[in-house]
């Protein structure tokens, strides 16, 4: 989408994103196959569910996928520090390069990362400044995703009509219980672990505080004055238009400040 890719080689990573994948693979395929197209067929429900659906399930894989392999606000190695905003960068003590404040050095990936919230192996990559908002994106259709799953679930054996289940020697329909079972198994794990990731981010915009920020008990940041959460969520999404906040496909722009303002406002 226009940023180069940014790879993390962490075979740790590999192994937690391809967890993802594997549940986001497994109910994309199970619960369209067991609930959804039979359903449908029987005219139990309409094919606006089916879509929905698979809207929720494009939407959480694009930003997952996107997350993964955005530059997250990599430094480069000989940054150009503006004259006036000098005495708002420091020096990293692990990599000796100059950074501007509020960044951090990863140890995973190496280098420093501007407004890092913290390295999430789910994605094999930093949360910093310039992918914040993928994560978020990420976290809110998991959401989705993971509810509507549950909710067709519960509703597929308490509330649609029973199937005729002519074709009851498929597979699908021979191991439908543990198929549903392992689905809502991996549903409520997937959504309790994702609601309390996500509340906490929330948390952190609202208060302009990272992850690491509440982790260090920063002074200097817990006594910055809070800005207003429109400006705070627009600087993360990079636009002011708040229907732009769920679309993963298009181009973040920065709406950062400058650092002599930002550490004042």
């Amino acid at each position: 989408m226009g940023r180069r890719i940014h790879f993390v080689v962490d075979p740790q990573g590999w192994c937690c994103m391809g967890l993802i994948i594997f549940v986001w693979l497994y109910n994309t395929i199970c619960i369209p196959k067991v609930i959804l197209f039979p359903h449908y067929e029987e005219g139990h429900i309409s094919l606006v569910a089916i879509l929905c659906y698979y809207f929720c399930s494009l939407f959480c894989i694009v930003s997952l996928l996107r997350a993964s392999v955005a530059d997250p606000g990599k430094l480069p190695e000989n940054p150009k520090i503006p004259i006036t905003e000098r005495e708002y960068w420091e020096l990293c003590n692990k990599c000796n390069m100059m950074r501007p404040k509020r960044s951090h050095h990863c140890s995973r990936c190496g280098h420093c990362v501007r407004r890092m919230d913290h390295h999430c192996p789910w994605i094999n990559n930093c949360v910093g400044e310039d992918n914040h908002w993928l994560f978020l994106q990420l976290c809110f259709y998991t959401q989705i995703l993971s509810s509507y799953t549950l909710i067709l679930d519960f509703c597929h054996y308490y509330y649609f009509l029973p199937l005729k289940k002519e074709n009851w020697d498929a597979f699908v329909f021979r191991h439908e219980l543990a198929l549903l079972r392992i689905s809502a198994f991996m549903g409520l794990i997937i959504l309790g672990g994702i609601s309390g990731l996500f509340y906490t981010q929330l948390m952190g915009i609202f208060t302009d505080t990272t992850s690491i920020e509440k982790m260090s008990n920063c002074c200097e940041d817990i006594s910055r004055p809070r800005k207003p959460w429109q400006q705070t969520f627009s600087e993360v999404f990079g636009t002011h238009w708040k229907i732009l906040w769920f679309i993963p496909f298009r181009q973040r722009q920065p709406l950062r400040l400058p650092c002599h303002i930002a550490n004042h406002v």
